[in-house]
């Protein structure tokens, strides 16, 4: 059951509060083996805001989202669309710890990170949520959602389109299927383009 206390408390914190509390949490057991939390990166005011599964061995060691292969794939697709991580954009994680040997987070660890991305896109009010990855979309859609089945369509979170796509470490395992994560962001700069 979530702390009802705890939630009030992460619901009123501003940037700098909200990332120490990230990095001091304990809510789950996904803190016992980090070296650091990894709470998020970029532009506090983005447009554009993409939510990955969790930190890998990479971020956890350098504390930031999307640093090793998977980060260089991303920022060369953030690339194709003229953006870049930082301008614009804001990324951050529907895990801010790491699970152990990169597993996919339990749907309990996602639910004790999910008030902190709340919070996130609460103060960053981006124009549209990219969901990379099955556990991303899960995050914020809460439901059980297939990303093939979800592709070029979009979602609702409270108001915000979601676009959901592969997560790039699943893309640099399955090349084949980057020609549809190419879709699937023009077609996220056509939801972002219609909502202007």
């Amino acid at each position: 059951m979530p702390d009802p206390g705890r939630l009030k408390h992460i619901a009123t914190l501003e940037w700098d509060a909200l990332e120490a509390d990230i990095r001091n949490c304990r809510a789950c057991v996904l803190c016992e083996q980090r070296k650091q939390a990894v709470p998020g990166v970029g532009d506090r005011e983005a447009d554009w805001m993409l939510v990955g599964e969790g930190p890998g061995r990479e971020e956890d060691q350098r504390g930031e989202p999307f640093v090793g292969q998977a980060g260089r794939l991303l920022d060369n697709m953030l690339a194709a669309l003229a953006l870049q991580r930082g301008a614009n954009v804001y990324i951050a994680n529907a895990v801010k710890c790491r699970p152990p040997h990169n597993r996919t987070p339990e749907a309990a660890e996602i639910g004790s990170c999910l008030p902190y991305l709340e919070r996130q896109i609460e103060l960053v009010k981006p124009r549209l949520l990219l969901a990379l990855g099955r556990p991303a979309a899960q995050a914020l859609l809460n439901t059980e959602i297939s990303i093939s089945r979800a592709r070029g369509r979009t979602f609702d979170y409270k108001g915000i389109p979601v676009v959901v796509s592969y997560h790039p470490a699943y893309l640099l395992r399955n090349p084949q299927d980057k020609g549809k994560a190419w879709a699937d962001l023009c077609f996220a700069r056509k939801v972002m383009q219609q909502g202007s």
